[in-house]
């Protein structure tokens, strides 16, 4: 009963909305080819349902046997001998369900592990796009939430569905056998039995799907503030009066909500058992007078009290199937939605490795940040549709070149264009026309894990892992061994940071590195780059946001990962760009200027304008701080 009854609310909390959901066509196919691969497994699993269904039908029938000709008929060896066999066929089903939740965890968490593969690797295969666009929570639930519900169609739904067919149907024809006058009484109380939990089914699934957006909103306000970031905002600007209060009542809100999906349950379970004595004092009551006038036996009427009590929790569970098969078929759509998301960056049929020379070519370049059409889904994001608008170019006939071991420097005013260009190198995204050259050859015809590996970052906001020094080195070089690292260390300025540390490379770096200075963190991502060794690099703006004595450190190891490789340089303080081998002048995505430092101030423009902007500022900065304080 108690099993029934777990199974019985899990069913009650399903989001009624499934109903209405529209499924896409082949979902059924697509399911049973995942299926596929554990048919074997599925095959024994039905059979062990089917016999485990026909074996909670038997102690009924044994017991009337047991005090008809047993007890009643005097018989103490047929007692013995029956009684026996209920223990045996007790063990046998202990057995086998043992082996069931084998084959179902088996079958289950296999499931669940080719999903959430499969949906692993194909999201980190999606473009950058992808992920501005797409919230990380309803990302994550498809891979917990959503791959849990479709699993459940090949455990849970299918054990519901036949074990509880089977049942109710050797349960139904062995208390018609019995007396088809008691069976019908029984089945009168049925919907008796059924209204209430069908009312109290739907008020619990509205009260459920409340409960699970409170609670998300709840988990949104403490991810945002347990955040290194956010904790950081809440303790610079927050109102810990104000915290208290608005955490205070969403948390309320989860306590009511729940309280009254408690009394509705409560309710319920109440109506079952009520509902259950009745049928059974209806049953005992009938049956015992046929028993007095002879019509019955003691047996009989034992063994249809018995059957009584398998008949409702089937019959209860069977009226969901819709509702339960519907929602393993709408957890498998929706992961499968993801699934036939198509990334907009993939390697072409004929691919090639990256053989040619470290350079780097812009050929007209044009480019437009693709719609969100075309690399995410509504479901995925805070909209009930996509924006269908589409965006305006940001680049704009971008032309230039950077030979094997020259260093070129982007620079221009904020929100030129100067990010994206660097970006289009390694393929985050694909130009909209005109092509990027690496090696002489259009990066859209070389293989992407090749290119990556020519191709190395280090931008203004390095990103670590939350984990050990060694672990966020290893990243870029899985075999890379002590030396080689300590080495890197040496020539990203970082080394004898390291050293002092209590744990050294074991060190914990904490969420996004954070437990480290930005210039330390700057240093520690340039020794990444350093152990990938690509020939080509591209600096971000590797300097931006760190006081005078890191920025100094952090150009110490800059210049190093710069020596003998190609590299392009976006610079927002001009004085360390002046040694470039070119110079680009980015403005509104177009290419203004080009040319090396001497040569681009003596044509003057954009590049000498804000040349004389910055070094005046910096004048004025120095004759501020040579001012006596007063």
């Amino acid at each position: 009963m108690s099993m029934m009854r777990g199974g019985m609310m899990s069913r009650m909390s399903r989001d009624p909305s499934i109903s209405d959901y529209k499924l896409k066509k082949g979902v059924v196919r697509r399911v049973l080819a995942f299926a596929r691969p554990y048919r074997g497994l599925i095959s024994v699993f039905i059979v062990l349902i089917a016999v485990s269904a026909a074996l909670s039908v038997a102690p009924p029938l044994l017991f009337k046997q047991i005090i008809d000709d047993g007890v009643l008929g005097g018989d103490p060896r047929l007692v013995v001998t029956l009684s026996a066999v209920v223990a045996g066929l007790a063990i046998i089903d202990a057995g086998i369900s043992i082996v069931q939740r084998w084959c179902s965890s088996k079958i289950g968490e296999g499931l669940i592990f080719d999903l959430r593969t499969r949906v692993f690797d194909h999201v980190l295969s999606m473009p950058i796009a992808f992920f501005t666009r797409t919230q990380t929570g309803k990302l994550v639930s498809r891979l917990n939430s959503d791959v849990i519900g479709a699993q459940q169609a090949f455990t849970s739904t299918l054990s519901t569905v036949l074990s509880n067919v089977i049942s109710l149907v050797l349960v139904l024809t062995a208390m018609l056998v019995l007396s088809w006058q008691l069976t019908v009484a029984a089945l009168v109380l049925l919907p008796i039995f059924l209204i209430p939990a069908k009312l109290v089914g739907r008020r619990l699934a509205l009260l459920t799907r409340e409960q699970m957006q409170l609670n998300g909103e709840m988990s949104v306000s403490m991810t945002e503030r347990f955040s290194v970031s956010g904790a950081l905002l809440v303790k610079l600007f927050g109102q810990p009066v104000e915290e208290h209060a608005r955490f205070a009542e969403r948390a309320g809100a989860v306590r009511d909500v729940s309280v009254k999906i408690a009394l509705n349950g409560r309710f319920f379970m109440t109506s079952l058992g009520l509902v259950a004595a009745l049928a059974t004092a209806l049953v005992y009551g009938i049956g015992g007078l046929f028993t007095i006038q002879g019509a019955l036996t003691v047996g009989t009427l034992t063994a249809l009290a018995g059957l009584l009590a398998r008949l409702y929790g089937p019959l209860t569970q069977l009226t969901n199937l819709p509702l339960d098969v519907m929602s393993a078929l709408v957890s498998f759509d929706r992961v499968f939605e993801v699934l036939d998301l198509a990334p907009m960056i993939a390697d072409s049929d004929d691919a090639k490795p990256v053989t040619g020379p470290s350079s780097v070519s812009f050929r007209a370049v044009s480019f437009r940040y693709p719609g969100p059409e075309e690399v995410s889904l509504a479901s995925l994001e805070s909209v009930a549709s996509l924006d269908q608008r589409r965006s305006e170019d940001v680049l704009h006939d971008v032309s230039f070149d950077v030979q094997p071991g020259q260093t070129v420097a982007l620079v221009g005013p904020s929100g030129g264009g100067k990010t994206t260009i660097t970006h289009l190198v390694a393929r985050l995204y694909d130009t909209t026309a005109g092509s990027v050259e690496v090696g002489g050859v259009d990066v859209r015809d070389l293989q992407l894990a090749s290119l990556r590996k020519t191709v190395g970052y280090v931008t203004q906001d390095a990103h670590m892992f939350h984990d050990t020094i060694r672990a966020n080195l290893a990243y870029a070089k899985p075999d890379a061994t002590v030396p080689e690292m300590m080495a890197v260390l040496e020539a990203a300025q970082i080394h004898n940071l390291v050293e002092s540390l209590p744990d050294g490379l074991d060190t914990v770096v904490g969420e996004r590195g954070y437990r480290l200075s930005g210039g330390e963190r700057q240093r520690l991502a340039i020794a990444r780059l350093l152990l990938a060794a690509p020939p080509i690099v591209i600096l971000d703006e590797a300097t931006a946001h760190l006081d005078s004595e890191s920025e100094v450190a952090v150009q110490r190891a800059l210049d190093e990962a710069m020596h003998g490789r190609t590299s392009i340089v976006i610079a927002h303080r001009l004085s360390t760009v002046r040694h470039a081998d070119l110079i680009v002048v980015i403005d509104r995505g177009r290419v203004v200027q080009q040319g090396r430092h001497a040569h681009l101030l003596a044509e003057g423009g954009l590049y000498a304008e804000l040349h004389r902007t910055q070094f005046a500022e910096a004048a004025a900065d120095v004759m501020a701080d040579a001012e006596p304080t007063r």
